[in-house]
């Protein structure tokens, strides 16, 4: 049986696979475009125009982003019998849901979401390793 372990942010998932005592480790980078919104004219003066940044737009144009990104990331997990999926921020979150109202096959598969530190390749490595060891 496949088991993976997915450390993931917004910026990179790092997909780690452990089949017949072989590990395979794969980076999907998301592709998220860069949200600093800096709104203003750059003037300060009461009653002068200023620019207003359509926050909507961003944000919906990220869930967009995320959601082609986390497509992405089901892809190369569909064969898997048994997955974790860690990280420093929402994101694991966010893409547990999807799999859950979007990919339901695979939801059934996610044994645990956890919280880590962000991490280096060597580390989720042994993370995972360390992770589907204590389960057995």
């Amino acid at each position: 049986m496949k088991r993976t372990g997915i450390w993931l942010d917004k910026e990179k998932a790092i997909i780690v696979t452990l089949y017949n005592g072989d590990i395979s480790v794969i980076t999907i980078l998301s592709n998220l475009e860069d949200f600093n919104i800096h709104g203003g004219s750059g003037t300060k003066i009461k009653g002068r125009p200023q620019n207003v940044v359509q926050d909507s737009k961003y944000l919906e144009r990220e869930k967009h982003q995320l959601k082609k990104y986390f497509n992405h990331i089901a892809l190369e997990i569909k064969d898997s019998g048994a997955i974790v999926l860690f990280g420093p921020a929402e994101t694991r979150i966010k893409f547990n849901k999807e799999l859950i109202s979007h990919h339901k096959d695979i939801s059934t598969k996610v044994k645990d979401v956890v919280k880590t530190d962000s991490m280096t390749k060597r580390q989720v490595k042994a993370w995972v390793k360390t992770f589907f060891k204590s389960t057995k």
